[in-house]
């Protein structure tokens, strides 16, 4: 008994000598979130789930709209890169290749991967209104990335299934286990195991950040708050979309907003 008991005291300490040296900082909140894995080899996860999902997946053809989702990404992209040259922290975004795409499908949905690939369903253009409509999901989607969420999120999962002892094993076997929990980390498609996409205090994060780089671009931050309600809406008696799934409720996002927006206002200046 008191040698298993010395086995668990050492894998505690253990764990936590890993979680006390893996941790990173969530930009403009300041945050402190679990970070296991490289972000270059996240990055590389995720660009092959991107490819994957490309393939199996129809662009859109409707160049006008496909249009407004790349001149969004590409003002966003910019603010996201002016805000972390301003901090010094440019080499936050290394391996980031930015692109911006548009499919089809009824789905109200948008997701941006660690590596800034940004995927737009048509589902969820009707609700978006315009192209500042546009940029409150896209600020949103790129926030999530930007903040490294997948990474914590995979980061968690990692933990909670494998343990810390056989973390680098894990990742290099890459198993279907491991591919699945990435897929899920980065909110890609359907929910997978029991671990949903974001967690709430992720989701509200994303809404904070999202603001400040949508008012930075050059869209009114204050057009978030019609964008939740009519998501809201259309979610009134049937299943969420997607994008809402871990969201918190329309009443506290609402609140959150509006507490963040004197902040955002103050990076807001109209695109001539």
């Amino acid at each position: 008994m008191i040698r298993n008991t010395r086995f668990r005291f050492v894998l505690f300490a253990g764990l936590l000598g890993l979680l006390a040296w893996s941790c990173s900082t969530v930009p403009i909140t300041g945050r402190q979130q679990l970070s296991l894995v490289p972000e270059g080899q996240i990055i590389a996860m995720a660009d092959a789930q991107y490819d994957t999902f490309l393939m199996t997946n129809k662009l859109s053809t409707d160049k006008a709209k496909t249009d407004m989702i790349k001149r969004c990404g590409g003002r966003i992209q910019k603010a996201v890169e002016a805000y972390f040259a301003s901090q010094n922290q440019s080499s936050q975004l290394n391996g980031y290749k930015w692109e911006f795409n548009l499919i089809e499908s009824d789905e109200m949905n948008a997701w941006c991967m660690p590596g800034g690939k940004v995927v737009f369903y048509t589902g969820i253009l009707p609700v978006c209104k315009d192209e500042t409509g546009v940029a409150v999901v896209m600020g949103h989607e790129v926030a999530h990335a930007v903040a490294r969420h997948g990474n914590e999120r995979m980061s968690q999962g990692l933990l909670a299934q494998f343990g810390g002892a056989t973390l680098d094993a894990a990742l290099a076997k890459n198993s279907e286990q491991t591919k699945q929990l990435a897929a899920t980390a980065f909110g890609i498609g359907a929910q997978f195991g029991a671990l949903l996409p974001f967690s709430r205090k992720q989701e509200s994060e994303a809404d904070h950040l999202g603001l400040i780089f949508m008012a930075m671009a050059g869209y009114d931050p204050q057009a978030a708050i019609p964008f939740w309600e009519r998501m809201a809406t259309s979610s009134s008696g049937g299943k969420p979309p997607e994008i809402m799934s871990t969201h918190p409720s329309d009443e506290t996002r609402i609140a959150n907003l509006n507490k963040v927006m004197p902040e955002a206002m103050k990076y807001y200046k109209p695109a001539q």
